[in-house]
């Protein structure tokens, strides 16, 4: 069932038209349309030993002439996202949908742990773009939700562990301490943006984001932050030096030696660049 090579993107084999290629972390299956692939904690793609991971989590099939994945799980939902990111749809427990792109990329999370996998057809894509999608006027386009700068550095730094991995696999999303501290800020800082960020997404119906700071609570948001963030390209591997930028300056504010720049607006030592009293 397993042809294992280590590439960049495989592709369809041209006598094989009909296979669903599936890659995770370089490591590549061709599944046949006679053959049911199981992902999970034992099955045909045995991920690691994650004890959050179901031991038959999702399951492929072809059906009907396409390729459908089904979640046979209790608990762990999967997010499926367009090759372009244009397109996303949710996998819940019991659940099923056909792959009706070229190359689907499937994320879920189990316990601190996301996962990444491409899934590559053959098949011409369902669905067609719109022209003139990106054209914009200025204004907010009503279904997008607006961040901040702050609140996007928060969400980067959750992220890149995931946006730095190099194509599918694993990545552990780091504590709120780590990321604290990956951006210069103190702790108190980023829960409070963090609070504002997951009740805000949730209030425009992304799910997972509820809940408090405590155990496994607070784990849990974080990751169904950052699945959502990647799936939807809110934040991507292109704004990762807004990082280095962040820590740089608020080390020199630190220091009482710079100036900090947030947005438009520049303050000097004794100032504050992002205001602590505001949400946002």
């Amino acid at each position: 069932m397993s042809d294992l090579t280590w590439t960049e993107r495989p592709e369809i084999d041209p006598d094989r038209p009909d296979e669903l290629v599936l890659d995770f972390s370089g490591e590549v299956h061709r599944i046949g349309t006679d053959e049911t692939f199981v992902i999970g904690r034992g099955g045909d793609l045995d991920i690691d030993d994650n004890p959050y991971l179901h031991r038959r989590f999702l399951v492929l099939a072809h059906e009907g002439g396409l390729w459908w994945i089904a979640n046979e799980g209790t608990r762990l939902s999967a997010t499926l996202t367009d090759g372009d990111g244009l397109v996303q749809s949710r996998l819940a427990p019991g659940a099923r949908l056909p792959l009706v792109f070229r190359r689907v990329i499937l994320t879920f999370s189990a316990g601190p742990t996301t996962y990444e996998i491409d899934l590559i057809t053959a098949g011409e894509d369902r669905f067609s773009g719109i022209d003139g999608v990106h054209q914009s006027s200025g204004q907010t386009t009503i279904g997008v939700t607006p961040m901040t700068k702050s609140q996007l550095l928060l969400v980067l730094a959750l992220a890149e562990p995931v946006l730095r991995r190099a194509g599918t696999g694993a990545a552990e999303i780091p504590s709120s301490a780590a990321a604290a501290a990956r951006l210069g800020w103190p702790l108190t800082k980023f829960n409070r943006k963090l609070d504002n960020v997951c009740e805000k997404l949730d209030r425009v119906g992304v799910r997972g984001l509820r809940g408090g700071r405590a155990g496994g609570a607070a784990s849990n948001r974080r990751t169904a932050l950052v699945e959502h963030a990647v799936a939807t390209l809110m934040v991507t591997a292109e704004d990762l030096p807004m990082l280095d930028q962040e820590h740089a300056d608020n080390e020199a504010a630190a220091r009482g030696t710079g100036v900090r720049t947030t947005g438009t607006t520049a303050v000097g030592d004794g100032g504050r660049a992002d205001a602590g009293n505001g949400r946002g």
